[in-house]
């Protein structure tokens, strides 16, 4: 049986990111998701998500292609994320290729490419305009 992990923010959920997760469930039989949670995003972005990490997290739960769900807490901690949950392959979208190669020694690593012309932030930016 071969676990993949990946990680994700979710917010104001879109296509993107059903095709990644998709995506990534393809390259095994168990899909593992990390969503950061509330207090990990401020830290990255300086803004909290416009949805809650309860509510993201269960959307994420609720696709068929997703088998496990938890809580990322901290960007530090994906080494033991990757351990904790016997994870074969890091999958990531390619806007971090590079960033986990660190990681090649206990897992396959893959980035794939992003879905063109969507995000949150760019959705989060043209709802404002409105």
């Amino acid at each position: 049986m071969s676990r993949v992990i990946t990680f994700g923010t979710f917010d104001i959920f879109h296509v993107g990111h059903l095709n990644i997760l998709k995506r990534s469930a393809a390259y095994g039989n168990h899909l593992i998701v990390g969503v950061s949670t509330d207090e990990l995003n401020f830290s990255k972005k300086n803004r909290y998500p416009i949805c809650p990490q309860h509510s993201r997290s269960a959307i994420v739960q609720e696709l068929k292609c997703v088998d496990e769900v938890f809580y990322e807490e901290s960007l530090e901690l994906k080494r033991e994320y990757i351990i904790n949950y016997r994870a074969d392959v890091l999958v990531m979208g390619d806007d971090w290729a590079g960033k986990f190669d660190e990681f090649k020694d206990i897992c396959e690593v893959v980035y794939l490419p992003r879905t063109p012309s969507i995000s949150t932030t760019e959705l989060i930016e043209i709802v404002k305009d409105y």
